[in-house]
């Protein structure tokens, strides 16, 4: 049973529109193809009530209608009422199955709280609404209350209801608890139906679906990626992987491939971000990095697991930066459908992680660039930008101090402009006048970045100059643009 529409709602800051959740409903139980979901709690809102309102709606003309559950409470039928206006067949009744939750927001003997539920159960096969219901506490309960919550279960097996749900409340509790608990009450109850709902406090939530799974319970509820309360609930797409990997013996029929997707919806809706290295939906999951790994890839698939990308509707990445070998860049290379000889390629490796040492990533898309700006060096440099100071304050002209060794001795001049390049080239040509030397004039400047970058993205500048009636084009190459700029001069400055 996937709860993001219930128990991932009380993420921190989440509140789905009704939009939202008929959208996510649909996807969840169409693409996703998992057997139930949670949707909302009874009275909470008006806008709750709507929202439950469209997905029954769906859901009764897709035939359906009974996979769709709502949280209600022990409250005289204030929530079958709730129910029956939001068109709900199913309800999560929210119960005490620790004593100490009993004894201390009660206030009440285990016999009063039966009659509670017992009454709430009869108003709602009244009601043509089924019952399944939540033990809340039930790990602590166990922990510390075993008699009470074994004297609850025994109340439960009267009662004409389909699941018991054994929530870890707090998640708290270790697999080994998890496994041992379980299969005890599984031993005791063998003709009961019992999900386990686990959280993520001490990140033992994964852990914990797994033993519960081989302790014998018939059900998890899980979150797509593990939104919930606090640190969150058991992951969707951890916990379907684990079990289709590790225990071939249970039948699922959640569809992998739709994982990711629904991963990327979830987190759109909720302004949650997913960690690059979450595992499965993380961005960076299926990216190697280390040169190491993609020459192992190269030789008999040595760094690949059982979690193919492939599975779910993603692809393996080979990571740009200055952990790169060769073996990383040729991968890429190959998905370009470029080669390079041997010179080149190690060119081209030298200055991936000479930007790498400067910026935290380069991408595929930036290698044109790299291999442009690395193979247009047909020259002896004589020219050298030793050094630099670009100011730009507003109010004031931006300025450059620029230090330039020409054959050997070094020229320092300050200019101001009305950019910082332009205050750059100004200096320059105090140089080189100084020098009676003559400098091309820039005809066009042109930037480019690599399609769908961000802010920290490898620019491209490339320059046109005209001397003496003739044309020369430069490149130069950085993370910082007017540095790119002035990389592309020093080429010219070179080149004649």
């Amino acid at each position: 049973m996937d709860t993001t529409l219930r128990d991932g709602e009380q993420t921190s800051g989440v509140s789905f529109s009704a939009s939202e959740k008929l959208t996510l409903a649909q996807l969840l139980l169409d693409e996703l193809k998992v057997d139930r979901i949670e949707v909302a709690s009874a009275r909470v809102s008006d806008g709750e009530l709507e929202a439950v309102k469209q997905i029954t709606s769906w859901a009764k003309s897709q035939k359906c209608l009974q996979r769709i559950e709502v949280l209600t409470f022990v409250d005289g039928g204030v929530s079958i009422d709730w129910m029956k206006k939001a068109g709900a067949k199913v309800q999560n009744l929210l119960t005490k199955g620790s004593l100490n939750h009993l004894t201390h927001q009660l206030k009440k003997t285990p016999q009063q709280h039966f009659d509670g539920i017992k009454a709430v159960i009869a108003q709602g096969i009244k009601n043509g609404i089924e019952t399944n219901v939540y033990l809340e506490d039930w790990s602590n309960g166990m922990r510390n209350s075993k008699e009470y919550v074994f004297e609850y279960l025994d109340f439960l097996a009267t009662q004409p209801i389909k699941r018991i749900l054994l929530p870890d409340t707090l998640g708290i509790i270790t697999y080994t608890e998890t496994y041992n608990f379980i299969s005890e009450i599984v031993e005791r109850y063998p003709k009961m139906h019992f999900d386990f709902h686990g959280h993520n406090d001490y990140d033992l939530g994964v852990a914990n679906i797994m033993e519960a799974v081989k302790a014998g319970c018939h059900g998890l509820h899980l979150t797509v990626n593990g939104m919930g309360e606090r640190a969150g609930n058991a992951p969707m797409a951890s916990a379907v992987a684990v079990i289709n990997d590790f225990l071939p013996e249970v039948k699922i029929g959640v569809n992998e491939k739709a994982l990711f997707k629904v991963s990327k919806l979830v987190s759109v809706f909720t302004g949650v971000g997913i960690p690059s290295n979450k595992p499965i939906v993380g961005d960076s999951v299926f990216t190697q990095t280390a040169g190491i790994h993609a020459d192992g890839d190269s030789k008999n698939n040595l760094y690949f697991s059982d979690l193919m990308p492939e599975r779910f509707d993603r692809k393996r990445k080979y990571a740009l930066g200055k952990m790169s070998g060769k073996a990383n860049i040729q991968k890429n290379l190959q998905e370009l459908g470029l080669t390079l000889n041997d010179e080149d390629l190690k060119k081209v490796t030298a200055r991936i992680i000479e930007l790498g040492d400067k910026k935290e990533r380069v991408t595929k898309d930036d290698l044109p660039y790299i291999i442009s700006d690395v193979l247009d060096t047909d020259y002896q440099q004589k020219v050298f930008v030793k050094g630099y100071v670009l100011t730009h304050s507003k109010g004031l002209k931006p300025s450059t101090t620029l230090s330039l060794e020409i054959n050997g001795k070094l020229y320092e001049e300050n200019a101001s402009g009305d950019g910082q390049y332009d205050a750059f080239i100004n200096a320059l040509h105090k140089i080189y006048e100084s020098q009676k030397m003559k400098l091309p004039n820039l005809v066009d400047y042109a930037v480019r970045i690599p399609p769908g970058s961000n802010s920290d993205a490898l620019c491209e500048t490339i320059i046109t100059w005209e001397l003496n009636g003739k044309e020369l084009t430069s490149r130069g190459l950085d993370s910082d643009q007017t540095v790119s700029a002035i990389k592309a001069t020093e080429k010219m400055l070179n080149i004649i």
